[in-house]
């Protein structure tokens, strides 16, 4: 038998797995700045965390058109998906954390002020989950195509919107939450919505497709904030207490994120159960 046991091997007029994936404009776009052995590692880990970002972006905005069209069903899975993505990110940080504060000041001084705080496509995540900050737009007024779509996001209903405007069309009052809902407003805390959170996980039997949808938000987003833990404790390792090259308070931060909760009642609801 052939050593290569009958595959194809002449791609002279066919597409090859490189062709298809175009490796080597993605392979040749790694271009350290510095000779510092680890800024490789820095790039990769970048350049990698926001291919995982775009597809969840991606996953987030045919979620929230499912849910729209009163089709939780097929939203579960691509919600699961999401879960998994932010799995992946947080591996990666198991990765960077193999550099050590030697190794970052090699080639800290050369990235200027760039810093992962600019991620447009970290903040788009944030806006489409609920999380809306609108003084984040500030930092990338300077791409009006970034800054165009960004605004667009703002424009619709949140994901975390979208799931109460599914829960008042399935009957439940959510006071005033629905109406900042279908404005697209950011999201203010809402006792109401906390109770009617609390009808559904109180009753699972019979609003099973809420409930579920409830659980995938609240796992999305479990992963989400361990995401900003391990970013934060990553810093924190790397850097210590100094300021972030973006211009933050660094860990201080980075902490303060932690905390913040794309999904408040979801997390309160479980107090009342």
């Amino acid at each position: 038998m052939s050593e290569t046991h009958g595959a194809e091997t002449d791609f002279r007029a066919r597409m090859s797995y490189g062709d298809y994936l175009r490796l080597p404009e993605l392979l040749g776009a790694q271009s350290p700045i510095t000779l510092a052995h680890d800024e490789m590692l820095f790039i990769v880990q970048h350049q990698t965390s926001e291919l995982w970002m775009k597809l969840a972006i991606r996953e987030i905005r045919e979620t929230c058109k499912l849910i729209r069209a009163d089709a939780p069903q097929p939203a579960f899975k691509l919600l699961a998906r999401v879960a998994r993505i932010f799995e992946q990110l947080n591996g990666a940080w198991d990765v960077l954390r193999t550099m050590t504060p030697s190794d970052y000041t090699q080639f800290r001084d050369a990235l200027g002020q760039s810093s992962g705080f600019q991620s447009w496509q970290y903040r788009a995540i944030e806006f489409l989950s609920g999380n809306r900050n609108l003084a984040m737009l500030k930092p990338h007024e300077h791409r009006p195509e970034i800054l165009a779509e960004l605004q667009a996001i703002l424009a619709e209903p949140s994901l975390y919107q979208e799931a109460v405007a599914l829960l008042a069309r399935s009957g439940f009052d959510v006071g005033d939450a629905g109406v900042r809902a279908a404005k697209a407003e950011p999201h203010v805390e809402c006792d109401a919505l906390t109770a009617a959170w609390a009808e559904v996980y109180r009753d699972p039997e019979h609003h099973w497709e809420l409930y579920e949808l409830a659980e995938k938000l609240v796992d999305f987003e479990d992963y989400f904030r361990r995401w900003r833990f391990n970013h934060f404790v990553t810093v924190e390792r790397v850097i210590g207490m100094k300021t972030g090259t973006g211009g933050t308070a660094g860990v201080p931060y980075l902490r303060r994120m932690v905390a913040t909760e794309l999904f408040p009642e979801l997390w309160r609801v479980r107090t009342q159960l």
